[in-house]
């Protein structure tokens, strides 16, 4: 019981730094944004034209050669988005989260420096791209005549559940990774075959039952499937109370578990590096 209560304190302690760090999480994230694009003469628009690109081959690649039919009646092209937008921000955050402790020896030498915020970091950088994504998604709604209902703000729930998910895996990963540097190799692996084990760019329903059940125990199905809910079904997200809870028990796990993994590893990170 009084390790328990340890464990709880620090988790607690661990979090709250976040919270009064914030002022250096936003300027660090802040920089973190413009150095991606440094010396571009476009610069910030990347952040379109890669969203963009993206929803233009998968359009044309399911809509003109494989002619996907489509589904809720909403065209293939919006429901498909609606997944890659979730998809793509989550991936993102993960990847680039768990080489950011080896990618930043500078910052984790220095004496107090709260390590722990580099891959909140990560998650407040990547909030432009996803803005991004979410915008031209909601375009892609009102060009095809499909109505943008008050469902559409869900997205906000939503995309909580998918940053803390994120940010349990990142600890983890980011902490291991400085010990165990095929981490980031393994996290990029397992992101590839995810991204077409998961209900992504195929609809969970053309699978068996049984297959489906297996399936939706994936954490990620909840986000994927949350995000077309909100764009796609306009359903409350309170109807599937059974996978909300599933999700919550997962998502909370995975936070506490990477953020005593990484408070408990932290001190070692500067001798390491």
């Amino acid at each position: 019981m009084i390790r328990l209560k340890g464990l709880c304190r620090a988790f607690i302690e661990f979090v709250r730094l976040l919270f009064d760090r914030r002022q250096l999480i936003w300027e660090m994230a802040r920089r973190d944004l413009l150095q991606k694009y440094v010396g571009s003469r476009v610069g910030l628009l990347w952040t379109v034209i890669h969203p963009l690109s993206l929803i233009f081959i998968f359009w044309f690649v399911f809509g003109f050669g494989l002619k996907a039919q489509p589904v809720a009646d909403v065209p293939f092209s919006i429901w498909l988005t609606a997944g890659l937008a979730a998809w793509f921000s989550f991936s993102e955050i993960v990847a680039e989260s768990t080489g950011v402790i080896v990618s930043n020896p500078h910052l984790i030498k220095k004496i107090n420096f709260p390590s722990q915020i580099l891959p909140v970091v990560k998650i407040v950088s990547s909030m432009v791209n996803h803005l991004v994504f979410l915008t031209l998604l909601v375009i892609m709604l009102l060009a095809n005549g499909v109505p943008v209902t008050f469902f559409v703000l869900q997205v906000i729930y939503y995309y909580c559940c998918l940053v803390l998910l994120a940010l349990g895996i990142s600890w983890l990963t980011s902490a291991i990774n400085v010990f165990v540097r095929d981490v980031s190799q393994i996290v990029q692996l397992v992101l590839q075959v995810m991204f077409w084990a998961t209900p992504i760019i195929w609809d969970i329903k053309i699978m068996p039952e049984n297959v489906q059940m297996i399936l939706r125990l994936n954490p990620i199905y909840y986000i994927i499937h949350g995000y077309r809910e909100a764009f796609v079904y306009c359903r409350p997200f309170w109807l599937d109370l059974g996978s909300g809870l599933y999700f919550w028990c997962v998502t909370l796990f995975l936070l506490v578990v990477g953020a005593l993994v990484f408070r408990r590893l932290k001190w070692h990170f500067p001798d390491v590096l």
